[in-house]
């Protein structure tokens, strides 16, 4: 019988921390023993815990997840997977470390491949390994130009999705957000289109709302959304039901009660 392993969840996402607690629920022999949504909370969980593995958001008001892990200290911190939505770039300095990652949004088939390495380094008592791993990803970042490993991608800067990494097959694309034409969503998914391109993603439509800025985006239905900049004629039928059509022709419904501030954001005049 394989250890149970005892995780801490850190991430100040509700819906973040909620998809990590669903997708641990199909995992055997998992505690989750704790959850924290900051950074401050999280250290105090960790030195009273003593959890055997971590899933630590990066960027998190207050306190970072690097900060979480300086205080802490590489030597007495647990076995950590951090959750990050940093750049391809800035993802070397975790990947020259060999220190685990889940860059957001990630697919269940990743999480299950960053979870499983954790779950054999412990079964096979790499902890002094995997603690090396950290301090040297540590001190790379402590060395690294603001431009690089450390840099913060456009996201943590302006608040605001800039690209979506979405996963697939164990390869990346990354999704320009000035890209995407609009999302529709089909249960857990949602696809992007951009250009001539789909791409699945599995997320849910209101966090992929959330991080998308409203000054460019606009969701006219439960399961669409919209570029603004897109939309070339907003349509009105007969029997009251609206749409709006994209440049190149796409015609998309607009649900009744988004109309007037769809209006409004077009600069519609009454």
């Amino acid at each position: 019988m394989e250890q149970v392993i005892r995780v801490l969840i850190v991430d100040d996402e509700p819906l973040a921390r909620q998809r990590l607690i669903d997708l641990l629920a199909h995992e055997p022999d998992v505690e989750i023993v704790g959850v924290a949504t900051n950074g401050d909370g999280a250290i105090e969980e960790i030195r009273e815990l003593d959890p055997d593995l971590v899933f630590l958001d990066v960027q998190m008001p207050g306190k970072t997840g690097f900060d979480v892990v300086r205080e802490i200290g590489p030597d007495l911190m647990p076995p950590t997977i951090f959750v990050t939505a940093y750049d391809q770039y800035a993802l070397r300095a975790f990947e020259v470390a060999a220190v685990d990652y889940l860059l957001k949004p990630f697919d269940d088939e990743r999480f299950e491949q960053a979870f499983q390495r954790a779950r054999q380094n412990l079964n096979l008592k790499k902890v002094g390994e995997m603690t090396r791993q950290l301090r040297h990803f540590l001190d790379g970042l402590a060395g690294a130009a603001p431009a690089t490993a450390a840099a913060p991608t456009e996201t943590a800067r302006s608040g605001y999705l800039e690209r979506i990494p979405v996963e697939s097959r164990g390869r990346i694309t990354v999704v320009p957000v000035s890209k995407i034409d609009y999302i529709t969503a089909n249960g857990p998914y949602v696809t992007l289109h951009a250009g001539g391109d789909t791409h699945l993603l599995r997320e849910r439509m209101q966090n992929l709302e959330d991080r998308l800025d409203p000054t460019r985006f606009f969701r006219i239905h439960r399961s669409t959304i919209v570029r603004l900049d897109k939309i070339e004629t907003l349509l009105r039928s007969s029997g009251g039901d609206y749409a709006v059509r994209l440049e190149g022709g796409v015609t998309l419904s607009v649900g009744r009660g988004r109309v007037k501030e769809l209006e409004r954001r077009l600069g519609v005049q009454d």
